[in-house]
């Protein structure tokens, strides 16, 4: 899946303003992009007057003064640290940004590359340069990797917080402050849509490279078996790459299109925007009207509004998550009033209905 340029450039910026000045060459290799990508982004960023460029280092436009030095007694700093390739989080990030810099306290941005405990050396990286708090979002692919880092993530000495990420119960991170979308919810808004349209037959087609995924997945198995007005509803992967390596049947990877036929499926709920806007454009190629003869729902609501047609999507409070995880942080900072027990803060999604769902008009 592809990244939106503006969303690279934004974090392009965002990790030149928390250092001050970044090698081309690790930034590249940050948001896993090429060398030359990152040249061509930070020639326009330097031509709009947002970035200096140097030979081979790009420094920021803000003002030397206003840059603190990276000395562990300032005090100021509060680290992020979120997935690479991941823009449904950079709603979040801003977010989380404008309660800090309210507060006083600069947001130093971390991008985890896309391996197993890629987030472990960079914490450590920020705690060494003075990091007062942590503002976190694990890549988890698997209930294996949240395992693996549950011992670390316990024995952090600063005040931590997860982002869109709920700690297993039982386990050594249970402990920490977490906010996240009640992901639950938001597929409950989906079927109920769908089930008022009239659609009795529903495939749900869902990354699995996500911990939102595998809470999708069992949220709509919840859910749909809890409704038996619907006729039938079958499980998909919204791209063969999604799934790779995943236990998966034959018709789960046989792709969205297929599914549908074989379940006669009338809708279809796909998780996230960029592949629902690319299983529409499949459709399409496949003579498969939307929403004449299918009705889609994304899930995310990053870009789904930009698609033809406008996708109906669940929205998760991307900006609240990351704006209440940072006021969590901040009073965990401040301190006061005695030791606080855990908090773990669910916020609701919202459906927006757009031109992409309608009232089924023909019987299966």
């Amino acid at each position: 899946m592809r990244e939106p340029v503006e969303v690279r450039r934004q974090r392009i910026l965002a990790a030149v303003r928390a250092r001050g000045a970044a090698r081309v060459r690790d930034l590249a290799d940050e948001l896993q992009v090429s060398v030359v990508t990152v040249r061509r982004d930070v020639e326009e960023l330097t031509q709009e007057g947002r970035l200096h460029r140097g030979h081979g280092v790009v420094r920021s436009t803000v003002p030397a003064q206003e840059v603190p030095a990276r000395r562990a007694a300032d005090g100021d700093r509060v680290a992020v640290v979120v997935p690479a390739r991941h823009s449904y989080l950079t709603e979040t990030l801003h977010g989380a940004r404008s309660v800090l810099e309210e507060s006083g306290l600069r947001m130093a941005l971390h991008i985890a590359p896309q391996s197993p405990g890629a987030e472990r050396p960079l914490v450590e990286r920020a705690l060494a340069d003075g990091a007062r708090g942590l503002l976190l979002a694990p890549r988890w692919l698997t209930p294996r990797d949240e395992d693996a880092d549950q011992g670390w993530l316990a024995a952090l000495e600063v005040p931590t917080v997860l982002m869109e990420r709920r700690p297993r119960r039982g386990g050594a991170a249970h402990v920490l402050d977490s906010v996240c979308s009640d992901h639950w919810y938001g597929a409950h808004l989906a079927v109920e849509h769908l089930v008022a349209l009239g659609h009795r037959r529903i495939v749900f087609a869902t990354r699995d490279d996500s911990p939102t995924a595998r809470t999708l997945r069992a949220g709509f198995a919840e859910i749909a078996g809890a409704h038996p007005e619907v006729d039938a509803w079958a499980w998909g992967l919204v791209s063969p790459e999604a799934g790779r390596g995943g236990p998966y049947s034959a018709a789960e990877t046989a792709g969205v299109s297929a599914l549908l036929r074989a379940t006669e499926a009338t809708a279809v709920v796909l998780h996230g925007d960029v592949d629902a806007v690319m299983v529409v454009q499949r459709l399409a190629d496949e003579a498969v009207r939307v929403p004449e003869d299918c009705s889609v729902v994304a899930y995310d609501d990053v870009v789904a509004a930009l698609a033809t047609p406008p996708l109906t999507a669940v929205a998760p409070p991307k900006a609240e998550v990351g704006r209440t995880a940072a006021e969590l942080l901040l009073e965990r900072l401040r301190g006061g009033g005695g030791p606080r027990a855990a908090r773990r803060v669910e916020l609701l999604p919202s459906l927006l209905v757009r031109g992409s769902t309608r009232r089924l008009t023909h019987p299966v």
